[in-house]
């Protein structure tokens, strides 16, 4: 049986409605910075489009008939206009379309996600669901984040398209510092972007199975 630790869930108004035991296998590890290092450059190299392009002098229109004779001129030899030595020539050596993505493997990502979820632990809310918003508004949002006391940049992490948290989205959508995460999208930038983060409980249940695998 693994080790947890208490946690209070809280409702949207800040009640407290009992506790819940977070395994420490998933958010008691010790954080391994470089693991979680890795982890941040593989999703910021994964989301690059590495779509830049430079023709090179074989790509590039025209500079087909020699732009002077070979001798006599002074002049240095030239064989087209297109040579990179030209304005309007090609490019040597020039980006060319390509992948930065690099992989993984899975333990490593999912300790990465274990690193991630300790090291935020202290400053992570648990609340039941958000079923007290009960109409898509930003004011009742706003009063939600007051009696939760977070402050900053705001992560909160729920199933948006269950029943109970069907207002969530469109209450959160207008505050520039909420951002909204599905259990199943987790990944490390948000999280250590973060400096509040409030999950539900079904949320944290979610993850744990996920992670205690």
């Amino acid at each position: 049986m693994a080790n947890s630790q208490e946690k209070e869930i809280l409702s949207v108004s800040g009640e407290k409605l009992g506790a819940i035991s977070l395994n420490e296998n998933v958010f008691g590890v010790e954080p391994n910075l470089h693991v979680m290092h890795l982890a941040l450059r593989r999703q910021l190299n994964n989301a690059r489009q590495g779509s830049a392009c430079a023709k090179t002098r074989a790509e590039v229109r025209g500079g087909g008939r020699k732009p002077w004779k070979q001798k006599g001129t002074g002049r240095a030899r030239a064989g087209s206009l297109r040579s990179p030595l030209f304005a309007g020539g090609g490019v040597s050596f020039g980006p060319k379309p390509r992948s930065y993505a690099f992989d993984m493997p899975q333990k490593a990502r999912q300790l990465a996600l274990k690193s991630a979820l300790s090291a935020r632990e202290e400053q992570m809310v648990v609340v039941k669901d958000f079923s007290g918003i009960d109409a898509p508004k930003t004011k009742l949002m706003m009063n939600v984040l007051e009696s939760l006391k977070v402050t900053g940049k705001i992560l909160i992490i729920a199933d948006t398209r269950a029943d109970e948290n069907k207002n969530l989205e469109l209450s959160a959508r207008n505050i520039p510092c909420i951002k909204l995460l599905l259990p199943t999208n987790l990944n490390v930038k948000d999280l250590l972007e973060a400096d509040s983060v409030v999950i539900t409980e079904s949320a944290v249940n979610e993850i744990t199975e996920r992670l205690s695998k």
